[in-house]
């Protein structure tokens, strides 16, 4: 809670109220530094994901023709599912490394239209309960750390909150920021300080132009106010677009990912100037019409135009899938391991197909 009450502020109930603010201060929470002292990581963990940061930096930068897949849960619901699925993964990936690079989602934070609903493990630790933000803060870390140990791999989420980014700086290896949240000027200038690729997704709306918009602004420096300092950043190279398909004023899904969109991409990037034209696709949302069993094909009709153009095909960094040890979604209360309570996803027997399909044809 605050250190010291302003006027305006009085006490009830151990919570402290700001009456020119209607939030109740609840409880003071670890800052980041208290949380990696608390949750660390060995120099060995570094190590191996420093590594493997340089290899998927090479990805986006063009100096490596390996395809990324980001892929895993549309949410990260519980500790022991994702451990299970990460672990599968990490068999296959050591079978397609030649080709594929491996990102795990491990997504903790959950956009929801209404703002209503499951907001992700961050907030609800337990899906079945109240919000608990310290417990959610302990699971998310420990999460993302768990995975990196036991499979390997390294981890992307989504920066759905830019001041969270800080409690996992140091265990992501790709960051997101989201439809909704990418015209937001937080959001891009935080991603100019990160130092690990940022995929900056198409607007809901589908304009390329905010797109790109957000990637100069994210590649590019800025003085701004983030957690009560002025920093500076350094702009990060590496922000780059995810097209993941739009939705028109009637509420229709349009698809982004044919030819034509590509080539359309690739002019604009080169219009204007941006010295890493990169691109990875995300096959759901309204790419595949919200039908997770179309993933598969929107990837292949991708890696078709790649094979047509090669224009296309060194702009496209690789893809993003959601998928889960089981097929399709649940409700909460249904409780049925390994299945999304969010979006649907492509269950593991078709997603180790996919990423073999993948292999093969690249």
């Amino acid at each position: 809670m605050p250190k010291n009450k302003n006027i305006g502020e009085i006490s009830q109930g151990g919570l402290i109220m700001d009456t020119n603010f209607n939030i109740n201060y609840k409880r003071e929470l670890p800052t980041p530094e208290e949380l990696k002292n608390k949750i660390p990581i060995d120099l060995k963990l570094k190590q191996k994901k420093i590594a493997r940061d340089k290899e998927i930096a090479d990805v986006i930068r063009g100096q490596s023709n390996k395809l990324l897949m980001i892929i895993g849960p549309c949410s990260a619901d519980r500790i022991d599912a994702v451990l299970e699925y990460a672990n599968k993964l990490a068999l296959v990936q050591e079978q397609v490394k030649d080709k594929i690079i491996i990102i795990m989602r491990v997504y903790t934070c959950k956009p929801r239209t209404t703002g209503i609903g499951y907001k992700g493990l961050l907030y609800h630790p337990d899906p079945s309960k109240a919000p608990d933000i310290l417990k959610g803060l302990i699971a998310m870390r420990e999460i993302h750390k768990q995975v990196l140990e036991e499979s390997g791999l390294c981890c992307a989420d989504e920066m759905l909150y830019p001041e969270n980014y800080r409690y996992l700086s140091d265990l992501l290896s790709y960051v997101a920021v989201g439809a909704r949240s990418v015209e937001d000027q937080g959001h891009r200038f935080v991603a100019s300080g990160i130092n690990i690729p940022v995929g900056m997704k198409n607007p809901t709306s589908g304009d390329f132009s905010v797109m790109l918009n957000s990637i100069r602004a994210a590649q590019s420096q800025h003085t701004f106010l983030y957690c009560g300092w002025e920093v500076e950043s350094a702009g990060n190279e590496m922000a780059h677009a995810v097209l993941r398909g739009g939705v028109d004023k009637y509420g229709k899904n349009h698809a982004n990912y044919h030819y034509e969109d590509l080539v359309l991409l690739y002019e604009m990037y080169c219009n204007k100037n941006y010295k890493y034209p990169a691109v990875i696709i995300d096959a759901n949302h309204s790419n595949s019409g919200k039908n997770y069993l179309e993933q598969p094909r929107v990837i292949n009709n991708v890696l078709g135009s790649m094979s047509y153009n090669n224009n296309i095909k060194q702009m496209i960094k690789g893809f993003m899938v959601e998928s889960y040890l089981e097929d399709g979604c649940q409700k909460i209360e249904d409780g049925i391991y390994g299945k999304s309570i969010t979006d649907p996803c492509l269950g593991w027997e078709k997603t180790e197909r996919l990423i073999f399909s993948v292999a093969e044809k690249l």
